[in-house]
């Protein structure tokens, strides 16, 4: 699993107390419980919504395996849980981030593909059907 830092530069702040928290890995960062955020939000000018944000990517990168950057996709694209995704439609997704990575990115090639989104949604609802067992 790849390492979360560096983080990019909006969440330096952020990147700074987790380090000094000795929370260096996804799976770390994904477990901390929300009194957890709200103590590492008063250290450093950290801001507990920015927290919030990469324990969300991080639960995604851990539960479902996905790629950082296609975490990252997804939460901004309104999904923020593998529960969330599993609801998803393929199409309306696909349509979702297409728009978003082209406003990322203008007219450079799609990295995020019709079959990569199907397959993320698959993973959400096996992982959710497996955690309801």
């Amino acid at each position: 699993m790849p390492n979360p830092f560096p983080l990019p530069a909006h969440f330096k702040k952020e990147e700074k107390v987790l380090q000094e928290a000795g929370c260096t890995s996804w799976p770390l960062i994904a477990a901390l419980s929300d009194q957890q955020l709200d103590q590492l939000s008063r250290r450093g000018g950290a801001l507990e919504r920015q927290l919030r944000k990469l324990r969300g990517q991080a639960q995604l990168v851990v539960e479902l395996d996905l790629e950082p950057y296609q975490a990252a996709l997804l939460l901004y694209a309104g999904i923020a849980s593998s529960r969330g995704l599993a609801q998803s439609s393929p199409q309306q997704l696909i349509t979702q981030l297409g728009r978003l990575e082209r406003s990322l990115t203008g007219m450079a090639p799609a990295r995020v593909q019709p079959s990569d989104v199907r397959a993320w949604i698959s993973r959400a609802q096996q992982h959710l059907s497996r955690s309801m067992k």
